[in-house]
């Protein structure tokens, strides 16, 4: 699990900043960024990165490793921290809270601003880099990748299906990104892999879930992993979270895609709710139904 970096951002002064900007420059070209560089990409002096580098080392922000030269790069710790410095210079966020959830690919935080709110940090290409280069399509034109840029994009593709999609569709409510961080509203309910529905409850939400998917191809994105760990459930409804798979409409594997998601959200409630559920679902017509948004019913497409 990576260390929660709120707790030492108080103790970081401006220059310290500086030093972890450069570094993040640097890593644009190479894994590990030259010493040598690191005076002209942070705007300090020799003497200065000297000091800084051993502040940032001591707090685990950056790390060393000699090579054919002394090279730089920034932890995971270290990117946070830029992120949540641009946060709060832009007033997004006054306070840092408990864990909301952490994963495999997003670690999230409840913030405090106006109001509740959730960060979440995108960690895709930090422990499984090599299958989420494979498999996301934003990384595969791109010789040198880090996971820093692959962290960056899959947070850039979910803010801007979020934008897109929000308040047509019912997602988190985007509040702000910086790097590969995303502030957005906290969400209603719980998982609905964690949910244990009524027998009269069953087919209604999953319509409920059907009936979004059809409202977000309509407006232009194919969730593109949907399960039931990205469906949360609450008094209110439904909401569908975690988009940064998400793919646009006129994408070449947009209704392979979107057919996925249909037989993988169905075929969740076969198997958990076997006696609410048809024996049979016309798979092929159901998607045909959501991408020409024509969905009403589970019933109503027939089986």
């Amino acid at each position: 699990m990576v260390r929660n970096v709120a707790g030492v951002m108080a103790e970081l002064e401006p220059e310290d900043f500086y030093l972890l900007s450069g570094v993040e420059q640097g890593m644009r070209f190479s894994e590990w960024v030259n010493r040598e560089k690191l005076p002209k990409n942070s705007g300090l002096t020799a003497e200065e990165v000297d000091y800084r580098i051993d502040r940032c080392m001591t707090r685990d922000l950056v790390e060393r490793k000699t090579i054919q030269y002394e090279g730089y790069k920034l932890t995971v710790e270290g990117y946070d921290a830029l992120a949540l410095r641009t946060f709060a210079q832009r007033d997004t966020i006054q306070g840092f809270g408990a864990p909301l959830g952490v994963g495999k690919e997003s670690d999230v935080f409840e913030v405090q601003s106006f109001k509740p709110l959730a960060l979440k940090f995108h960690r895709e290409g930090y422990t499984n880099f090599r299958e989420v280069r494979r498999e996301r399509d934003y990384t595969s034109d791109n010789h040198h990748v880090s996971w820093l840029y692959t962290a960056r994009k899959a947070a850039e593709r979910e803010f801007e299906a979020l934008e897109t999609l929000f308040p047509k569709v019912s997602v988190p409510r985007p509040v702000d990104h910086n790097r590969h961080a995303i502030i957005m509203s906290k969400l209603d309910g719980v998982e609905l892999g964690k949910a244990r529905l009524d027998s009269e409850q069953v087919v209604g939400v999953l319509d409920l879930v059907l009936d979004e998917m059809a409202s977000a191809y309509e407006a232009g994105f194919v969730h593109a992993d949907m399960s039931e760990y990205n469906v949360a459930v609450s008094e209110k409804g439904i909401t569908i979270f975690d988009w940064p798979q998400a793919v646009p409409t006129d994408h070449e594997n947009a209704r392979e895609l979107l057919a996925r998601d249909v037989k993988n959200i169905v075929n969740y409630f076969r198997r958990k709710y076997p006696a609410e559920m048809p024996d049979d679902v016309d798979f092929e017509a159901l998607s045909e139904a959501i991408a020409r948004n024509e969905f009403e019913t589970l019933a109503a497409v027939g089986s």
